[in-house]
Parts: C-alpha cells; sequence; structure tokens
C-alpha cells in the first residue's frame, strides 16, 4: 500500500558555539544586538517532516510517496532518497527558488537559535493530491499554509483515509480552520502541549476531538503515548531506548510506526508500540534521518522489548 506523505523537505544546517550565548549578549543592550558566534562543528542533515515521516516508514518495509515542493539546491536530498528507493515523482522542485532550510546553533547549554527559511514549501500547493493515483492513505504533516488546506480537503474528497498532523503549523491556522480539519481527518495526532493548544483554539475537548475522528493520538514523550479511539482511551507505556543522544525527529519518527501500524490493521496497543518503539530508536543517533535498521530487526527489537511478536 502506498502512503502519500505530505509535508515538507528541508536541510538542517546545525552548528555548535563552543561557550554559552549569556557570555556574548549583554540584557540591557538586547534593543540593538550585533552579535557573531564562531561555530567550528557543523553538520548539514536531511530532514522535513515529509522526509523524514517516509524515511522511517521505508525502513519499516512501507512504500512512502513524498509530496513537497523542493528549490534549484534539492540535488544532494535527491540523491539520498534515490539511494533508499523512496519514490519522488510527487516532488516538485521550483528553480527560482531554495530548498526549506533550517540553521540551528546551539551552545553548551543546550541553548539553540533558528532561523527557518521556507522557501519553495510556500508554494506547496502547487502539488495536488488528487492527481496522485493509487495512494491507499496519507498524512498532512506540517507544510505551506495553503497546501495542508488543500491537501486535507483533496484527502476528504477523494475518500482517502489521513492522519492530521499540525504539528509546529498550528499557528498558521484559526480555530475554524483546525475545526475543519479535524472533520475531515480520520486520525489526528499532536503531542501533549500541542493537544492542550488544539483544545483552546479549537473550543473542543480532547474527548470531543477524539469522537470525531477514529482515533486522537497524543504523545508523551519518555512516557509513551495516549490513543483515545472507539470511546476508549489507551496508556501505551514507552520503549526504551539504550541511549538518548538526539531527540530531534523522534515525532516524526512516531508517525512513520502509526501510518505503518494502520494500514497493517493492528490494534490500538501494538499501533502504539510500534510508534513509541519507532521514536525510541532514533533517539539513539544524531539527526532525523541516521539510524539504520530492515523491519526483521525491528520486529526482533519489538518481541524483546514488548514481549510478543508482530
Amino acid at each position: 500500500m502506498s502512503a502519500l506523505i505530505c509535508g515538507s523537505l528541508a536541510y538542517d544546517t546545525i552548528m555548535v558555539f563552543p561557550d554559552q550565548f549569556k557570555n556574548h549578549i549583554l540584557p540591557d543592550k538586547v534593543h540593538i544586538l550585533n552579535v557573531s558566534f564562531l561555530v567550528p562543528r557543523m553538520r548539514r542533515e536531511f530532514g522535513g517532516c515529509a522526509g523524514n515521516i517516509a524515511y522511517n516508514l521505508k525502513l519499516l518495509g512501507g512504500e512512502p510517496v513524498p509530496m513537497a515542493t523542493v528549490g534549484q539546491d534539492f540535488g544532494p536530498y535527491r540523491e539520498w532518497f534515490d539511494e533508499l528507493g523512496i519514490r519522488l515523482d510527487q516532488v516538485k522542485v521550483i528553480d527560482e527558488l531554495f530548498t526549506p532550510q533550517a540553521f540551528i546553533t546551539t551552545d553548551h547549554d543546550n541553548n539553540q537559535i533558528t532561523a527557518f527559511h521556507p522557501g519553495a514549501m510556500m508554494r506547496s500547493y502547487e502539488n495536488h493530491v488528487k492527481n496522485v493515483a493509487g495512494v491507499t492513505f496519507g498524512i498532512v504533516s506540517p507544510d505551506g499554509r495553503e497546501g495542508m488546506l488543500q491537501n486535507a480537503k483533496e484527502f476528504a474528497e477523494g475518500g482517502i483515509p489521513f492522519i492530521f498532523d499540525p504539528g509546529q503549523a498550528m499557528p498558521l491556522f484559526n480555530g475554524q480552520e483546525l475545526r475543519d480539519f479535524i472533520d475531515q481527518a480520520n486520525y489526528v495526532t499532536v503531542n501533549d502541549y500541542e493537544s492542550n493548544l488544539l483544545q483552546e483554539r479549537t473550543g473542543w475537548s480532547e474527548k470531543h476531538i477524539a469522537g470525531k475522528v477514529k482515533a486522537y493520538i497524543v504523545t508523551r514523550g519518555p512516557q509513551g503515548c495516549d490513543i483515545h479511539a472507539d470511546g476508549k482511551s489507551h496508556r501505551i507505556p514507552p520503549a526504551h531506548e539504550r541511549r538518548v543522544t538526539d531527540p530531534t525527529g523522534c515525532g516524526d519518527a512516531f508517525r512513520a510506526g502509526l501510518i505503518f501500524g494502520i494500514e497493517k490493521g493492528y490494534d490500538w496497543m501494538t499501533i502504539g508500540r510500534i510508534g513509541n518503539l519507532m521514536g525510541a530508536l532514533k533517539v539513539e543517533h544524531p539527526g532525523t534521518q541516521n539510524q539504520r535498521f530492515d523491519y526483521e530487526e525491528f520486529a526482533e527489537q519489538f518481541r524483546q522489548q514488548f514481549g510478543y511478536a508482530l
């Protein structure tokens, strides 16, 4: 089964400042701030919600179809996904723009200064869900505002079940727009902070949102996740990582597990555990697309952690 992964493909440029920002910023002079940080350590990672979800779903043996708009500098990312065997026929290159990218500088206290350039993502509405054949499932993840609105509408009109994943794009929408997303979606997934924000923005309680969809999934970091479905609430225990290296992209890995489990028709306790284990395996590695395993290795990890086989 092919899953259409709507969202961003982006580069993450991550730099480390070997000091503390606070030693170089004068609090009483922030109104005339003019600072420069020497960053001898830097790495460039492949990222973006659609890219990360697609990467993780491919590890599980799924068939992701990322749909995104990218820019003139997409070449290295294309080579990476071509090598992995991930389809790129629904990725549109806009030659006059750059691929979305985040520039992240971290100090020794793990404080971060981030600049995000959306680039071609702002024209994501130029892609259309309705033009993609053979898709059986989908997800609307953070992307350009108009693109997200359009994708949800076209999934719903096409009768294709999909997950609404507002993530960091939630501030782009007002309460009515968020209520419309929920009404159109079959599943909604958020983290615990986003769940509170979604309830505040929509004026709907957790129970009310859950009643609108097949499942309302709330991730809770090291506490696992909650899945509200069929009038019941399931508290899913976390998986245990061997080490914590970098939590970035953990949520996207969870969502790939969610898609895989739903497509396979597993029960909600198993689906939640698949998502939690995907997140745990991700945090053991730096960046968002550097963990390596195949389905057999994942299934063995699942059996060891949870005591039964997939």
